[in-house]
C-alpha cells in the first residue's frame, strides 16, 4: 500500500481508504464491519471515514466499538459535521452546531480527537467567517488535527482561506469531493487554482458513481439495488452511462481486471487525489477493491487515451 500526503499537511493517508457511508448499521452490523475494517488495516489501509449523518450517528457508534481494537496512533480517522439531527440547531455550520456536533461525534466514536474534521456541506445560512473561527477553535483545542470541507465550491474554499489568513486562523487543508469517471468538473477544473496556490488535499468519495462503474447495471437494475428503493437517485443520463460502462469493460478485460478496479485505479492516477474512499459490505468486495492498486501501473498513456475516447467528458 502506498501512502500520500494530504496536500501540504504532514499527515499521510493510504491511497485507498475505507468509509462507512451506506453500509455501517444499514447493511452490516458489528461483526461484519469489524471483519472489513480489520482486513482493510491488515492490507495497509490506515484511513477510516465517517460522518455524524451516516445512519443518524449509528455508523459512528459502530466504528467506535471497532476502533478500540486498534492502536490509535496507527489510524487516521475522520468525521463530518452538518446534519446532526432534527432540531433547529442540530444542523449547519454555526459555531454552536460545529462545537456540539463534534463533541457528540467524538462520544459516539469513543475518541478524544479525530485526525480530520470536515464541514460536510456549505451552509448558506452561516457566514463563512463564523465557520472558520469555529473550526480554528476545534483544532486549537485538540478536537481535530486538521479541518476541511466537502462539496464546497472553489469560490467558497478560497473565501475560507482568505478569511483564515486575515484572522490568523488555521486554514482548511482538504476537500472531500465526489469524483469518478463521470463526475470530473470540481477536481479537474474548478479546484486547480487551489491545488497550485494552497496545496489542497482531497479525500474523494463515490469513485464508482453509486455502483454504475462496478458494472452491476449493464444487464438492467437488480431488484436489490438502491435504485429500486430510491428511483430519484437514478441519473437522468443513466442509459448513456451504462453504455459507456459496457465499452469500459472491454478495456478492463484487456487489462485482466474488474471494471470496478479500473475505475478506482483511474481515480488514483490523478496526482491531486490524496486518497480514494471505498466502501464494502463483505470482505471479498473489499479485497476486490484493493486490486485496483495493481491495476494503476497498467494505466499507460495509451490506455488513458482509450478511456478518454469512451468518456468524452474531459473538462475544458
Amino acid at each position: 500500500m502506498q501512502y500520500n500526503r494530504l496536500g501540504k499537511a504532514g499527515i499521510k493517508l493510504s491511497e485507498l481508504s475505507f468509509g462507512s457511508w451506506i453500509t455501517f448499521h444499514k447493511q452490516i452490523g458489528l461483526k461484519e464491519a469489524k471483519q472489513c475494517m480489520k482486513t482493510a488495516f491488515d492490507h495497509g489501509i490506515n484511513f477510516f471515514d465517517n460522518a455524524e449523518a451516516y445512519a443518524q450517528g449509528q455508523s459512528e457508534i459502530l466504528m467506535g466499538e471497532i476502533l478500540k481494537d486498534f492502536r490509535r496512533e496507527d489510524l487516521v480517522v475522520s468525521t463530518k459535521i452538518f446534519w446532526g439531527g432534527p432540531g433547529p440547531n442540530d444542523k449547519g455550520l454555526s459555531r454552536k452546531h460545529l462545537l456540539e456536533g463534534t463533541k457528540n461525534a467524538l462520544k459516539r466514536l469513543q475518541l478524544d480527537y479525530v485526525d480530520l474534521l470536515f464541514c460536510h456541506r456549505p451552509d448558506p445560512e452561516t457566514p463563512i467567517e463564523e465557520t472558520v473561527l469555529a473550526m480554528d477553535y476545534l483544532v486549537r483545542q485538540g478536537y481535530a488535527f486538521y479541518w476541511g470541507t466537502s462539496e464546497w465550491s472553489a469560490a467558497q474554499i478560497e473565501e475560507a482561506y482568505t478569511i483564515a489568513e486575515k484572522l490568523n486562523c488555521i486554514k482548511p487543508t482538504m476537500e472531500q469531493p465526489r469524483y469518478n469517471m463521470f463526475n470530473r468538473e470540481h477536481l479537474e477544473k474548478d479546484y486547480l487554482p487551489l491545488f497550485k496556490k494552497y496545496g489542497l488535499g482531497t479525500t474523494i468519495w463515490s469513485p464508482l458513481e453509486s455502483g454504475i462503474l462496478s458494472g452491476k447495471y449493464i444487464n438492467g437494475i437488480p431488484k436489490d439495488s438502491r435504485f429500486v428503493k430510491e428511483p430519484s437517485l437514478i441519473p437522468q443520463n443513466f442509459q448513456e452511462l451504462v453504455d459507456k460502462t459496457k465499452e469500459l469493460t472491454k478495456i478492463a478485460n484487456q487489462l485482466n481486471c474488474k471494471l470496478s478496479q479500473l475505475a478506482l485505479a483511474w481515480c488514483l492516477k490523478n496526482p491531486y487525489v490524496s486518497t480514494v474512499i471505498t466502501g464494502a459490505s463483505k470482505v471479498e468486495q473489499l479485497l476486490e477493491n484493493l486490486g485496483a492498486l495493481e491495476v494503476k501501473p497498467k494505466l499507460t498513456p495509451d490506455v488513458m487515451t482509450a478511456i478518454e475516447n469512451i468518456l468524452k467528458n474531459k473538462p475544458q
